[in-house]
Formats: structure tokens, C-alpha cells, sequence
């Protein structure tokens, strides 16, 4: 099986460039002008799953709560602190948390739509 997050925005070079110069994907595909459509694929090389940003004519109206996450799992401590320095020099909050066990055991960042990313140390 093959996993597959797509979201509608309008925002989708800003969100190119935090989901890859910020948290480190890579552009896998993309399209244009697809029944008035653009969009990319966002992920990394080899592996099951991929995030989707597409993008039309329409205005988004998201409806996105605290507890509405992305959660990745980054390989080592030391991948995790380089991640972490690269976000606070990018002047991205660091935000606290709903669920305490994510304020715990991760940092929570918000990307260019709003919608909240978890990044946590597989353990």
C-alpha cells in the first residue's frame, strides 16, 4: 500500500519551500494545467508515502484544529538539532504543544497553510 496526504492550498510555492528547504523533502513530480490544476508530489526517494499540494483557481478554506498534525519521525538526535537549528534561524515559532506529550518528546512548527508538523526522534 501506498500512502497518499493531498491538500488543497494557495500557497503552493511557499509550502514547496518549507516542505523542502526547511524540513528536508524532496520534489518528487509535479503537474500543470491538469483540469485547472497544478500541483506537486513532496516526499523522499524509495519509500511508501508522499504529501500532495494542489492548487487551482479556488480559494481554500481550511478548517484545521490544534490537534490536526503532521508528524515526522527524524532518524537521530543529531539530524533532529541540525532540523531544529535550521528552523530557528528560518524565524519559524517553535509553538507549544496541545497534546503535552508532543511538547515532551518533539517541537511543533506551523507550515505556510497553518496546518501544525510535529518533528520527533524515532525511538
Amino acid at each position: 500500500m501506498t500512502f497518499r496526504y493531498a491538500r488543497h492550498t494557495n500557497n503552493l510555492e511557499p509550502l514547496i519551500k518549507f516542505y523542502t528547504e526547511i524540513v528536508g523533502l524532496e520534489k518528487l513530480g509535479e503537474f500543470k494545467n491538469h483540469s485547472n490544476y497544478n500541483g506537486v508530489f513532496l516526499g523522499l526517494q524509495n519509500l511508501d508515502w508522499h504529501i500532495e499540494f494542489t492548487e487551482s483557481n479556488e480559494k481554500v478554506n481550511h478548517y484545521s484544529d490544534e490537534d490536526d498534525l503532521l508528524v515526522f519521525y527524524i532518524d537521530s538526535e543529531e539530524e533532529f538539532n541540525q532540523l531544529k537549528l535550521k528552523i530557528e534561524k528560518s524565524d519559524i515559532p517553535i509553538r507549544k504543544s496541545k497534546n503535552p506529550y508532543w511538547t515532551e518528546n518533539g517541537i511543533e512548527i506551523k507550515d505556510p497553510d497553518g496546518f501544525g508538523l510535529i518533528l520527533t526522534i524515532k525511538k
